[in-house]
């Protein structure tokens, strides 16, 4: 039988509470990882670990603000005392807030906030982590980022903090390659989570503007993550990978109105 390919990994995955995080955790899990599944709220947190074990596989909950460098940091250390050690961080907490309809009507506190968690938290975590990856001779960071960070589909700060996360990506992996730790960036399109719920209709029009005719799931990049997570991308880092339907590759709107 060939090996699991997280046999004996040990696993922290930020914002893994539900959507893009749980549908990680759950993969990884199944493929033999130890998973930290963190979350700000800990009733999910605990509902995804007990899914996993009861599935025969090994899951811890914790709470953890990526907001708060404590937190960050404690969570990191119960992931290596839990695990004998830590071999991937996935980086997944976000915060995304509704636009003001003029730009000048944009509060400071809602720019500090989208930036904060979805660009300083990985910030954060990555920081902590960083000995630990490097010590476990295959550690690798993967983050979610977003094809707002490519191109515009709304959300200022949203955007911005998506767009620097994969300038971070970029910058961790020149400096931690040396160490043996690989960094890299999902970009995933529309996904069909919670954020979309009681909006059918709008994922039913969205879908149309997809060249593969639908909108993500979670479980789409969650296959991502493990790809580059794995030792079947030990020389990819530095990269980020749309995994997206094929939107940013093709204006299905523009040739569908030039073709008629």
């Amino acid at each position: 039988m060939t090996p699991a390919r997280f046999d004996g990994y040990g696993v922290l995955i930020t914002g893994a509470g539900r959507g893009i995080g749980a549908a990680t955790a759950r993969l990884l899990a199944s493929e033999g990882a130890r998973v930290l599944v963190t979350d700000l709220d800990a009733g999910r947190a605990d509902a995804v670990a007990a899914e996993i074990r009861a599935d025969g596989r090994v899951a811890e909950a914790l709470v953890c603000d990526v907001a708060d460098r404590a937190a960050v940091e404690a969570a990191v250390a119960y992931a290596v005392e839990t695990f004998g050690g830590l071999d991937v961080l996935v980086n997944n907490a976000y915060a995304c807030s509704l636009d003001s309809t003029l730009f000048e009507d944009e509060q400071d506190e809602t720019w500090h906030r989208d930036l904060d968690i979805s660009l300083g938290g990985a910030y954060r975590c990555s920081r902590a982590a960083m000995p630990h990856l490097a010590a476990s001779g295959r550690g690798a960071i993967v983050s979610i980022g977003s094809v707002n960070g490519l191109q515009d589909f709304g959300n200022h700060a949203y955007s911005a903090a998506k767009a620097g996360l994969a300038s971070l990506t970029r910058t961790l992996a020149g400096h931690a390659g040396p160490r043996g730790v690989r960094a890299n960036l999902v970009v995933p399109g529309t996904i069909r989570t919670d954020a979309w719920a009681g909006r059918e209709a709008e994922l039913d029009r969205v879908s149309a503007l997809y060249p593969l005719g639908r909108v993500g799931e979670p479980e789409d990049i969650a296959k991502a993550v493990a790809f580059l997570a794995s030792s079947d991308a030990e020389w990819v880092t530095g990269t980020s990978l749309c995994v997206d339907g094929g939107l940013t590759a093709v204006n299905t709107g523009f040739r569908n109105a030039v073709t008629g």
